[in-house]
C-alpha cells in the first residue's frame, strides 16, 4: 500500500461518495452482504425524499442506515450534525445552536425530538449516476465530548475526511494486507472515531462494516463469527476489557483496533494474548481526527501518520496534518522523542495539579484508584469551584461493590501524597459513561451530588 498522501488542495473536481465495483461489499449482518450498487441506489433514493433544512441530526441505530443517510444527507447539500450522545438534552442543545436543523433516525422514538423523521423501513431506491461531493462541500459537523466543558462544534469537509480516510488507511492497512476488510465496530458512528473507521473506511476504502453495534460481549462475538476474514474489531478499552473478563470466544481477528480513551498497556497484552492478533490504538480527537498509532503492549512511544507533525506549546500542543487547514492546538502535552517525530503523552494541560508546592496528574491518580483490588471502575477528577482556601478540591467516584469508601482511602492513602487524596470520594453502582467510555464533565458533578449508592 503506498503511504503517499493525496492533500485534497491537489483536487478540483467533485471525487465519488464510495469508491469500488458495483459488486464490492459496503455492509454486511447475519443475513448477507450489501453490494456497493445497492447502497448508492438508496442513498439515491433517500436523499430525494428528506425534508428541507440545512442541518440534520443523524441518530440512526443501525449502521448501514446511519451510512446511507449520512450519505444521503450530504448528496441533498445538507450538512450532518453529530452531536456527543443522544440524550434527548444533548441532541437539543445541538439543535438549538443550528439553525433550520431537523432530526432523523430508523425507528420510532418514546419522545422524539422537534422535526424528527424517520426513515422508512424500506429505503428508497432511485436510479442515476455516480453520487459525487466536491471537497469543499461541508458534509459533518462533530462536537467534541463535553468531558471538559460543553460540546464544541468542528466542521468537517469531504476533502478533509478523503485526505484523513488516506492516512487511517496508511495505517491500518497492514493489519489486512490486500484483502477487504469485515470491520465490526462497537463505537457508535456519531463519534467522530467511529465515523472515520466505520463509516468512511467503508466509504473510501474496500472495507465493509457489520451494520449492527454490538455492546455486550456476546453480542460482539456473534458479529464477528457473521463477518468474513480478515476480520477486525473497531473498540474501546471499556468494551475490550470486558471481552477479555467474559472469557468468550472470537473467531480469528487480523487486529483490533482501540481509541476514544487511553488503553493499559497490561490490557492491551491481555488482549492479544486472549486473541492472539495485535492491538493497535489510535490517537487522535474530534478537532483532528485521527493524528498517531502505536502497538501499546509493546511500545510507550506513538508514530504520527502521514504527514502529520506535533509541536510542543506552553499550553499544549499544535497540531499540523494535510487534512487540517490550519493548525490545531490540543491540550494534550508531548514530548517528542524521535527525528522521525514520534512522542510520548506526558497528560493534559487541564489534567496536571499544583498544591501546596507539589504536582501529580489526574489521570495518573486515576490509575492508582483503578489499581486497587475491587475498584472496578473509577475516576478521579477536580470540581470547578474552588474552597475556602482558595484550591480546587479533588473527587472521585469508584465503582467497587465489596469496598466502602473508608478502604478505598485508605489504599489511596499508601500510593498518593495527603495533599491529593480525594475528599469526596463516593462509591457508586456505575460510572456515567457515554456511548463511547468517557465521561462527561457535567454527568460527574450529577453523581457526585446525588444519594449514595
Amino acid at each position: 500500500m503506498s503511504a503517499v498522501i493525496e492533500t485534497s488542495a491537489n483536487v478540483v473536481s467533485p471525487t465519488p461518495i464510495a469508491q469500488g465495483d458495483d459488486a464490492r461489499a459496503v455492509a454486511f449482518d447475519k443475513d448477507g452482504q450489501i453490494a456497493l450498487a445497492t447502497f448508492l441506489g438508496q442513498v439515491r433514493g433517500v436523499a430525494a425524499a428528506l425534508p428541507a433544512g440545512r442541518h440534520a441530526i443523524n441518530l440512526c441505530e443501525d449502521r448501514y442506515r446511519f451510512l446511507v443517510a449520512f450519505c444521503a444527507v450530504a448528496l441533498r447539500g445538507q450538512v450532518n450534525l453529530l452531536p456527543p450522545s443522544r440524550a434527548p438534552a444533548v441532541v437539543a442543545d445541538v439543535l438549538s445552536r443550528h439553525a433550520d436543523s431537523y432530526c432523523l433516525g430508523d425507528c420510532d422514538l418514546e419522545s422524539p425530538p422537534p422535526h424528527y423523521w424517520r426513515l422508512p423501513d424500506v429505503l428508497p431506491n432511485a436510479t442515476g449516476s455516480v453520487p459525487m461531493l466536491a471537497d469543499d462541500a461541508l458534509v459533518a459537523i462533530g462536537f467534541t465530548s463535553g468531558s471538559t466543558g460543553r460540546p464544541q462544534p468542528n466542521p468537517k469537509t469531504w476533502g478533509s475526511f478523503r485526505t484523513s480516510t488516506a492516512q487511517n488507511l496508511v495505517a491500518l492497512g497492514d493489519l489486512w494486507g490486500d484483502e477487504a476488510p469485515h470491520l465490526v465496530a462497537t463505537v457508535p458512528p456519531q463519534h467522530m472515531y467511529g465515523l472515520e473507521l466505520s463509516v468512511l473506511l467503508p466509504l473510501l476504502g474496500v472495507a465493509a462494516v457489520h451494520a449492527a453495534r454490538p455492546f455486550f460481549p456476546e453480542d460482539i462475538a456473534r458479529a464477528l463469527h457473521d463477518a468474513q476474514a480478515p476480520r477486525v474489531l473497531v473498540t474501546t478499552p471499556v468494551h475490550l476489557r470486558a471481552l477479555v473478563e467474559a472469557g468468550v470466544v472470537l473467531p480469528p481477528l487480523a487486529g483490533i483496533v482501540s481509541a476514544t480513551a487511553p488503553l493499559a498497556p497490561e490490557l492491551a497484552a491481555a488482549a492479544e494474548t486472549r486473541f492472539g492478533c495485535e492491538v493497535r490504538e489510535l490517537f487522535g480527537s474530534t478537532e483532528t481526527c485521527v493524528i498517531a498509532r502505536r502497538r501499546t503492549a509493546h511500545e510507550t512511544a506513538w508514530t504520527p501518520l502521514p504527514g502529520v507533525r506535533l509541536a510542543p506549546q506552553p499550553d499544549g500542543t499544535a497540531v499540523h496534518a494535510p487534512h487540517l487547514v490550519a493548525s490545531v492546538t490540543l491540550a494534550d502535552l508531548v514530548e517528542i522523542i524521535g527525528g522521525d517525530g514520534r512522542f510520548l503523552l506526558c497528560g493534559r494541560n487541564a489534567d496536571l495539579l499544583e498544591i501546596a508546592g507539589k504536582r501529580a496528574s489526574l489521570g495518573d491518580l486515576t490509575r492508582k484508584l483503578l489499581a486497587i483490588p475491587g475498584v472496578e471502575d473509577g475516576v478521579v477528577f477536580q470540581l470547578d469551584q474552588a474552597g475556602c482556601d482558595g484550591v480546587r478540591r479533588i473527587a472521585a467516584l469508584a465503582v467497587a461493590p465489596g469496598l466502602d469508601e473508608a478502604a478505598i482511602l485508605a489504599a489511596l492513602r499508601r500510593e498518593i501524597d495527603p495533599v491529593f487524596l480525594p475528599r469526596p470520594l463516593k462509591r457508586v453502582a456505575a460510572l456515567p459513561r457515554n456511548d463511547t467510555g468517557k465521561l462527561p464533565r457535567q454527568a460527574l458533578a450529577t453523581l457526585l451530588q446525588g444519594t449514595d449508592s
